[in-house]
């Protein structure tokens, strides 16, 4: 079992006019990657990303996450409308998730984007962001509050926003929405109205002082910057993100237009994942997306301080504490007392139980547990966390000098029921504490329970291993 969390690792997949993209993407990280060629056909399609997919999976993959064109109410995964790849009406992700048994994530392809560049690009940290992809067309998505804004289902689009009433044709209906002036398409017709190269790119024009040039840049970039003057006074964004193909030119664009003077302002940001946003957002979708059981093992021998740490996590965050002595002193308290033989059996089941109870316990999860881990093998425990269905688990080690376990078990000997061991088992849990170790099976905080308890310590640390 890998160190840390135990599932970390998922594929993206980016549905686009010309390729279809898909990786494999470990905290951010691109480890593998494959492309083909896009088609109309939804079969067609279908077979190609079951190809691709193939291509990047390993053994480390939980989850997958798809970007595609057009309305998606991601709830559902029901794709309402699309562009060259059309994939409304098709049960396209019903059908991934069959084919490769791996929980599906779908999702609007800007909406991927935008996840990808706040997780791992350039809104990283920011909660609050408007994201524009300029390409065939123009896509959007919004970050409210660390959440894909979604309206009804299929908010975003963004590209239809609109900028001149009495403007061009569009094909949402509408008059003037800003993808008519300032997509890739539309640069390709002020090209032509201005009896331009279809071949001319932008950065040729910016670069030239000649008037043609500036007014092709002026007619493509000046209505954008009205569309992000909107967004920000109705959205009030940290950021505002040009992406897409054409993203770069046109946040270059876009310094010749400074916003004017107002009330409202964000700074207009260039993506900086570029293709691979799409794949890496798609992948972080997925994993958080996926259904998430957690578990905080709190371990050491007995009268190592765990039951302290652990009520002290469950008081800041809620969590609850499944304890192997709770679980098992009832039993204790209400049979006939036993020798210490009935008592380990006892501790045995009731260690099953816990992750009995955790596997009964629904998606997003996480629990608290407190126990003795090494009086089990530790092939017993995987076997436990794998029936339990825990995606990832962190471990607290509590540990103190053995002479002072020593001091504090005998101290609290009248307290316990009868069935626990007695003094003699004093010298015994002395040597334990000397020879005792972690699970090794995760991502561990060493705490010294002589100590006061530093919360805020184990909090921050928590956030740093948990995803």
């Amino acid at each position: 079992m890998t160190p840390g969390p135990l599932a970390s690792t998922a594929i993206g997949v980016d549905i686009g006019g010309t390729r279809l993209r898909a990786a494999r993407v470990s905290g951010g990280v691109i480890e593998a990657r494959a492309s083909a060629p896009s088609a109309r056909d939804p079969a067609l399609v279908t077979a190609r990303v079951l190809e691709l997919v193939a291509q990047v999976r390993n053994g480390a993959c939980t989850a997958l996450g798809i970007g595609v064109p057009g309305q998606v109410v991601a709830a559902s995964r029901q794709v309402l409308s699309g562009g060259y790849v059309d994939l409304s009406g098709f049960d396209f992700a019903g059908q991934i998730e069959a084919a490769t048994g791996l929980p599906v994530s779908l999702e609007n392809d800007a909406s991927m984007a935008l996840l990808g560049e706040a997780a791992y690009g350039a809104a990283k940290g920011q909660q609050n962001v408007v994201m524009l992809t300029i390409g065939t067309g123009i896509g959007g998505a919004i970050l409210d509050q660390g959440q894909v804004l979604r309206g009804r289902g299929a908010a975003g689009q963004l590209g239809h926003v609109g900028i001149d009433p009495q403007g061009r044709p569009c094909v949402c209906g509408k008059r003037g929405c800003v993808e008519t002036t300032s997509s890739g398409t539309a640069f390709g017709v002020h090209l032509a109205e201005a009896g331009l190269p279809a071949d001319t790119r932008a950065e040729t024009l910016l670069a030239s002082p000649d008037p043609n040039a500036q007014a092709v840049i002026h007619a493509w970039a000046a209505p954008l910057r009205l569309a992000i003057d909107s967004l920000t006074a109705t959205l009030n964004p940290d950021c505002v993100l040009i992406g897409g193909g054409a993203g770069a030119a046109a946040h270059a664009a876009l310094a010749l237009f400074p916003a004017a003077p107002s009330w409202f302002s964000a700074p207009v940001l260039a993506a900086t994942l570029g293709d691979d946003a799409g794949v890496i957002g798609a992948a972080t979708a997925a994993l958080n997306n996926r259904p998430v059981k957690r578990a905080i093992f709190v371990n050491g021998v007995p009268a190592s301080g765990k039951s302290g740490v652990a009520r002290a996590l469950a008081d800041a965050t809620g969590w609850p504490v499944l304890a192997l002595d709770t679980v098992k002193n009832p039993f204790l308290t209400i049979l006939p007392p036993g020798d210490r033989l009935f008592n380990r059996t006892l501790g045995r089941a009731s260690y099953a139980a816990i992750f009995d109870l955790i596997a009964d316990a629904p998606s997003h999860t996480t629990v608290i547990i407190d126990a003795w881990f090494g009086f089990q093998p530790l092939e017993t425990l995987q076997d436990h966390i794998a029936r339990a269905g825990l995606t990832e688990i962190a471990e607290i080690w509590c540990h103190a000098p053995p002479d002072v376990i020593g001091a504090r078990y005998a101290a609290r000997l009248g307290s316990r029921p009868a069935g626990h061991p007695g003094a003699e088992y004093v010298p015994e849990l002395i040597a334990l504490a000397q020879r005792a170790t972690p699970t090794g099976l995760a991502l561990r905080l060493d705490v010294d329970t002589t100590q006061a308890i530093d919360t805020p310590k184990l909090l921050n640390w928590l956030r740093e291993t948990l995803r």
